[in-house]
């Protein structure tokens, strides 16, 4: 029993020294998975709907942390539409995944008979699936190379809006593009380097950082100021437009631009 899925799949795949699948899991349960993994997790295959995987992939920091797994070998990624209550198994047990309320339980039967049957057919749907590629990049990388491009301040105004946003009650899809600008806003970054990073990195396009760029300014959040170069068109220096994110501290700025993208 544990208050979450991620307690529930941690504690099982503490003992799962040689890895395990894990099957068709809802939205939830993939978000869970991913937060219970880290560096020394045991290798996991996971199968899952592709709706699924659509679903919370959408939010940057889940896909981040999973593209962070998929890329140090600890999870790998097939599509599996073929519908079956949410499993994790291991060499020595298969566990059903069941939400209560505000509980958690997962179900364990460690049958040899049931658990060699179960094991074979997830191999064969294994074997005959197609590996489901995660686009966002991984968020260690962006942290590196956002650091490398636009330097530690930046980088760590970026982490902290992230973490509020996360930490948001009923938590929130992110926005990369927009905790993009607006650290870079309060930063004063150009425009054309923040774009060109994200655009880099795999981010989003220059023309969404653009589009994106225009939306807040139309709605006062952050301005621009043209910076002369020596040759072809001015750059755009960003600025912070909205007088609550303006001289505040890093506590401050986090809560605020919490509530403005929540």
């Amino acid at each position: 029993m544990g208050r979450s899925v991620a307690d529930v799949l941690g504690e099982v795949l503490d003992a799962a020294e040689e890895g395990a699948f894990v099957v068709a899991p809802d939205a939830g349960t993939i978000e869970g998975l991913v937060r219970s993994l880290d560096e020394g997790s045991p290798p996991i295959r996971l199968l899952a709907d592709t709706g699924a995987l659509r679903e919370v992939l959408e939010d940057f920091l889940v896909a981040g942390r999973t593209a962070n797994h998929v890329e140090a070998g600890v999870l790998e990624i097939r599509g599996y539409d073929d519908g079956t209550n949410a499993l994790s198994v291991t060499a020595s047990s298969v566990v059903a995944l069941v939400q209560g309320t505000d509980r958690t339980a997962g179900l364990v039967t460690d049958d040899e008979a049931f658990l060699a049957d179960t094991r074979g057919r997830l191999a064969d749907a294994w074997t005959g699936a197609d590996t489901y590629d995660v686009r966002t990049p991984p968020l260690a990388r962006v942290r590196e190379t956002l650091e490398a491009e636009l330097g530690r301040s930046t980088v760590e105004d970026f982490d902290t809006v992230l973490s509020a946003l996360e930490d948001a009650p009923g938590g929130t899809d992110v926005d990369a593009v927009t905790v993009s600008l607006l650290v870079a806003a309060r930063n004063e970054d150009l425009l054309y380097d923040i774009s060109k990073w994200g655009e880099d990195v795999g981010v989003a396009s220059k023309a969404t950082f653009s589009r994106t760029k225009t939306r807040m300014e139309e709605a006062g959040v952050i301005g621009t100021e043209k910076v002369p170069i020596d040759i072809g068109r001015p750059r755009l220096r960003l600025r912070l437009a909205d007088e609550r994110l303006v001289g505040v501290a890093d506590d401050e700025f986090a809560r605020v631009a919490r509530s403005m993208l929540t």
